[in-house]
């Protein structure tokens, strides 16, 4: 079937709601954007909004240190949340000229960025009917996943740049840092959202997909049970994977992130999640 291409067709005039994807990296968006993306009423990006030629906005993208990172660290926070490093007319334009559809007629557009999750209060402002899709995964899988990602060597066959001088512990306050903050986006904005974990998407896809769409009508034909391609290594239908990332995890890392954890077990209780004494 042949794709609507954005830079045909007038976009800004055919999208009545904005729809984001609001999660720290790691926690299972980029599956969640592919399902969106096989719905008729949605225009897409390829990749990640920051990604897009045409973004104005900070560059903390492979190989900045603070690539998967970026709220480990105060100086990273504020350059993430300074609204004069973006232009957010300029990024519409650019987001609607290179977004794809399955059906020229869509009228949701949806997009995600994991550093988004600290800029809600900007993209409720800059974009009109703007609605949110909030999630948080175990922040154990979460820590996981980043320092396998730094760890890797040469990820995208590009060398990598040092990770910070204790990776474990910058992996937990950044995961900690975001469980933080979706608190205080629910607070604010979760009148226009929907707030579900990784773990209930994994468990329960249909419930999921039924909040999303009391959300969005618009999207009555979304479906998380299906086989999909995720970041060019997986090609499966939705699956729980923090138990075998959770399993990788050696008695250093664990007693690493668990001195970040215990400091702020309210923020992990709030979503149901608590500190692990030993892996399993």
């Amino acid at each position: 079937m042949a794709l609507a291409l954005g830079c045909r067709h007038d976009v800004e005039s055919r999208v009545g709601t904005h729809l984001f994807g609001i999660s720290a990296n790691n926690s299972g968006s980029t599956f969640l954007k592919a399902a969106l993306a096989t719905s008729r009423a949605t225009w897409n990006l390829d990749r990640e909004g920051q990604m897009m030629l045409g973004y104005v906005g900070p560059n903390i993208l492979w190989p900045h240190p603070a690539v998967l990172l970026w709220a480990a660290e105060q100086r990273w926070i504020d350059l993430v949340t300074d609204p004069r490093n973006y232009d957010w007319p300029r990024t519409r334009k650019a987001w609607y000229f290179q977004a794809i559809a399955r059906d020229p007629d869509a009228c949701v557009f949806y997009t995600k960025t994991p550093a988004h999750l600290l800029l809600v209060d900007e993209l409720a402002r800059h974009f009109h009917n703007a609605k949110f899709l909030f999630t948080v995964r175990n922040p154990y899988a979460v820590c996981e996943g980043i320092c396998r990602f730094h760890r890797g060597g040469r990820p995208y066959g590009r060398p990598s740049p040092p990770p910070p001088e204790n990776l474990p512990e910058a992996a937990a306050r950044h995961a900690v840092t975001c469980m933080a903050r979706q608190r205080r986006n629910l607070e604010a904005h979760g009148h226009c959202g929907v707030f579900f974990t990784y773990e209930t998407m994994c468990a329960e896809p249909e419930r999921v997909a039924r909040d999303i769409r009391a959300l969005v009508p618009e999207l009555d034909d979304l479906d998380l049970r299906q086989r999909l391609r995720v970041k060019a290594r997986y090609h499966e239908m939705l699956t729980d994977m923090n138990a075998r990332q959770i399993a990788r995890l050696g008695a250093e890392d664990l007693a690493a992130f668990n001195r970040v954890f215990r400091r702020h077990e309210d923020v992990l209780a709030h979503f149901g999640y608590a500190v692990m004494d030993a892996a399993p």
